[in-house]
C-alpha cells in the first residue's frame, strides 16, 4: 500500500504526480501482467539468457566501434 502525505497548502496535482512516481517505480503493474499469464519456468529462463545476449551484443558494437 503506497501512502502519500500531502502537506499543507500542497497542490494536489503535486501530490498525485508523486503518487504516480511511486506507483511506478514499485512496478506493480508489471507484476499484474506477468501474473496474468503462466509461462513456464525453461522459457522464462531461455528470454532471459536472450536478452542478455542481445545486451552483450550491443555493448560489443558499441565498443567496437
Amino acid at each position: 500500500m503506497l501512502i502519500i502525505p500531502v502537506k499543507d497548502g500542497e497542490n494536489i496535482d503535486r501530490a498525485l504526480k508523486r503518487f504516480k512516481r511511486k506507483f511506478d517505480r514499485t512496478k506493480t503493474m508489471k507484476q499484474l501482467r506477468e501474473r496474468k499469464h503462466f509461462t513456464k519456468p525453461s522459457v522464462a529462463k531461455r528470454a532471459q539468457n536472450q536478452k542478455a545476449q542481445y545486451v552483450q551484443n550491443i555493448r560489443t558494437k558499441e565498443e567496437l566501434g
